[in-house]
């Protein structure tokens, strides 16, 4: 980047366009088995669609709410969508600490930042398949954004849950990407993310507010590196999360998706956690 701009933003960025071993460890096979909630098919699978949001932006409660409705299928698309919320730490100085804020997500911004050649880093932001970005809170650029993303076959991964300790996840994925892949490689990445958070706000942009999200990234784990395979060829490895403090697994589900190294997006699949996890 030549800059390091930061901005809060209400409406008005222009979308934008960008370009990815089998090393899979292999997990135990007893536990609970959860087939993906959206299951691949021979049609094109979901679009992933990033939000990148803070707590101490004013103007990315209004997104978190449209990306809320997003997820929860409140508009009539041609595709399934499946939303990821991150977000980022570098509003936390203006009054307020997002609780769910890293600095992890602010590094993973700034990449698509750069693989998008943008000049600022602003809240809130959307990315969609890692190709394109808009305004997060301008509903219209949000769903042109969405209507123009390509698509690719969903993964045929199985998951099977296991809680080693009480404070601790373990997820085995198997399964095939449906898609090939050649010697460049990619990334399966595995988030795992919450629902139904309500914070009240003291301080900061939006004191006095009572801010609620959704599909907010609380880890975001690699479970392998895959290159040179064909689509059917079956892909196995297991990623562990450390849980945090008042984990409810009724809120939360995992989303998993493949990712070059250009930051581009080649298929996504999404699970819901079993009850008894």
């Amino acid at each position: 980047m030549a800059r390091r701009l930061f901005a809060c933003f209400g409406r008005g960025a222009s979308s934008s366009s960008s370009r990815n071993e089998v090393h899979a460890a292999h997990g135990k096979t007893n536990g609970a088995v959860v087939e993906a909630t959206t299951p691949p098919s021979s049609a094109e699978g979901p679009i992933l669609v990033e939000l990148f949001s803070s707590q101490g932006c004013a103007t990315s409660p209004a997104a978190e709410l449209l990306l809320s409705r997003l997820g929860r299928g409140d508009f009539q698309l041609a595709a399934p969508v499946i939303v990821l919320a991150y977000h980022v730490d570098y509003w936390d100085y203006m009054g307020w600490k997002d609780p769910y804020g890293s600095s992890q997500w602010t590094v993973r911004q700034k990449a698509y930042v750069e693989s998008l050649r943008l000049d600022t880093m602003f809240t809130p932001q959307v990315v969609v398949q890692g190709r394109a970005q808009c305004v997060a809170n301008d509903e219209d650029a949000l769903l042109s954004t969405i209507a123009g993303a390509p698509r690719f076959l969903a993964p045929t991964f199985q998951a099977n849950f296991q809680r080693p300790t009480s404070e601790s996840l373990q997820v085995t994925l198997t399964g095939a990407l449906r898609s090939k892949v050649d010697n460049n490689g990619v990334n399966i990445m595995v988030a795992l993310y919450e629902n139904g958070l309500v914070n009240d706000c003291p301080q900061g942009e939006n004191k006095g507010k009572v801010l609620s999200n959704d599909f907010v990234v609380r880890k975001l784990e690699k479970l392998c590196t895959v290159k040179d395979i064909s689509a059917k060829k079956t892909v196995s490895g297991t990623v562990t999360f450390t849980l945090w403090d008042g984990f409810n697994s009724n809120k939360c589900a995992i989303a998993v998706f493949v990712q070059n190294s250009s930051h581009q997006i080649f298929g996504s699949q999404n699970f819901q956690l079993p009850d008894d996890m």
